[in-house]
């Protein structure tokens, strides 16, 4: 989704960015002593760490490993990278199947489940849609026998497993994978983890929207607030919360208008286009594997049928935009949210 940060005033915390946004409110003159920020460019976005100052642990020497690790995750994942093993599962397409890393695996399997989970409303293998460009400067809509072409190639079906022998195999040569919907929150799981480990007992990881907590700053539940994509000046209200994830999908972080038509990133397994339901969706949970991957299912199923998605997880609160039925919030987002 978009980026958060930890900020000092209310104005300039509502006046910053798109989305998603985070703010605890400090004095200026306790918060440079007090809250250490670090911000980097991963995974296509800016990814933010905000702890609280331990005056017994290395702060950043804490954030540095952090980021380390998380950089090896991407560097582990990305479909961009030559010659790590997505790149290596793409090259064996319909050939045969290839060693995957633990980490892989993991992600890859919380694939399959959502997949499973959502009837396909969700799906890695959309990463042969390759003729989509939603770049500002260079925009392509495929024509349709191109992109009619690479639909054949969408079935997370034909994503095989074996976690036994740590191997995965796609089926059909010219397969792809896509994993920028599911991989964002392990790998800040991660970089939560190393922190930890370093001693860190209270921060804040925002990539692009999705967000992991753990701990309070200042003996306060970490803040976070939520934005309507239908207006992204607007804030919705906030929730505060000391330990969890919350994860976002939208359609207005990359988009473009072409013959008054806007078409965006999040793309329909089985048309191949942009969804045409939910602007937005924001959830909450103290797990991570609940909510993996769930937007998107939402943003892809439609509203309707995200409820339904939703109805049997009772530990997740849920905020749905969409097109047409406006906002609608679940029991406990509507118990949490504050204006």
């Amino acid at each position: 989704m978009t980026q958060t940060r930890h900020h000092l005033g209310r104005r300039r915390m509502l006046a910053t960015l798109p989305l998603l946004v985070t703010g605890f409110y400090l004095h200026p003159e306790r918060a440079e002593a007090t809250v250490r920020q670090a911000s980097r460019s991963l995974m296509g976005t800016r990814l933010d760490i905000t702890v609280q100052v331990d005056s017994s642990v290395d702060t950043d020497l804490a954030i540095s490993a952090a980021f380390a690790e998380m950089q090896r995750l991407v560097d582990l994942m990305s479909r961009y990278r030559i010659g790590n093993p997505v790149h290596a599962l793409h090259f064996a397409s319909g050939i045969q199947p290839i060693a995957i890393a633990p980490e892989l695996m993991n992600v890859l399997q919380m694939a399959q489940a959502m997949s499973q989970r959502s009837r396909g409303a969700f799906d890695i293998t959309v990463g042969a849609l390759t003729a989509w460009d939603f770049t500002q400067t260079s925009p392509v809509v495929p024509d349709a026998a191109e992109l009619a072409h690479e639909r054949q190639l969408v079935d997370f079906q034909d994503l095989i497993l074996n976690p036994a022998q740590s191997t995965a195999f796609l089926r059909k040569r010219g397969m792809r994978i896509d994993l920028g919907g599911i991989a964002k929150l392990p790998i800040l799981q991660a970089g939560m983890r190393t922190l930890q480990q370093h001693g860190i007992r209270n921060a804040m990881l925002n990539g692009g929207g999705d967000v992991v907590v753990k701990g309070q700053l200042h003996g306060r539940d970490w803040r976070i607030g939520l934005r309507d994509p239908r207006a992204p000046e607007r804030i919705l209200g906030t929730i505060d919360l000391n330990a969890g994830f919350v994860a976002a999908s939208g359609d207005y972080e990359r988009f473009f208008i072409r013959n008054g038509r806007r078409y965006h990133h999040v793309l329909d397994p089985k048309s191949g286009q942009p969804t045409s339901g939910p602007h937005g969706v924001a959830l909450v949970s103290r797990t991570l594997d609940e909510i993996n991957g769930l937007g998107a299912s939402i943003m892809v199923a439609g509203a309707s049928a995200g409820r339904s998605l939703l109805a049997p997880l009772q530990q997740v609160d849920a905020l749905i935009v969409d097109a047409h039925a406006g906002l609608w919030l679940s029991r406990g987002m509507a118990g949490r949210l504050q204006s």
